[in-house]
């Protein structure tokens, strides 16, 4: 019972100090720190899976939070962040489309994978195909889907 309330001080002032400290800090290192918190308590949770032999229960949440880390990585530029710890380049962005050159339907045809008189459902479907997958949304390029849109507009008018 005392060993549980002292705990319960201990939490309360840790819990204290830290306000005090992200009160005074910059954003920026505050960021940093929540980081390095969330990932602390992953691997601290992970170990005690491991330890109490729930290692399944491990891989159940690690699937779950995938799909929900990428996305946070990519949203708020944490992937770039990751490349440059590990020594990896991050690729350049293409350069965006020149706006004072009007695309050819050849150029779009190209653009799309299509032959040259593809007819309309074909040039939609091609354009729906390729726009699944490489939708900015879905972790795509913006240039990519700008492009895609100007091939579909310049052949469907």
């Amino acid at each position: 019972m005392v060993l549980r309330l002292l705990l319960v001080c201990a939490a309360l002032f840790g819990i204290w100090l830290a306000l005090k400290w992200f009160s005074k800090t910059s954003p920026a290192k505050a960021k940093k720190a929540l980081i390095a918190v969330g990932l602390g308590l992953l691997v601290a949770a992970g170990v005690a899976l491991v330890v109490t032999g729930k290692l399944a229960g491990l891989f159940a949440v690690a699937a779950g939070l995938a799909p929900w880390v990428a996305r946070a990585m990519r949203v708020h530029g944490l992937w770039r962040g990751f490349q440059r710890m590990t020594g990896q380049k991050p690729s350049a962005p293409p350069p965006p489309p020149d706006s004072s050159t009007v695309m050819t339907p050849a150029q779009a045809y190209e653009i799309l994978g299509l032959a040259p008189g593809a007819d309309e459902e074909a040039i939609k479907e091609a354009h729906r195909r390729l726009m699944r997958a490489n939708h900015p949304d879905a972790g795509g390029s913006t240039w990519i889907a700008a492009r895609l849109n100007q091939a579909r507009d310049t052949l469907l008018g």
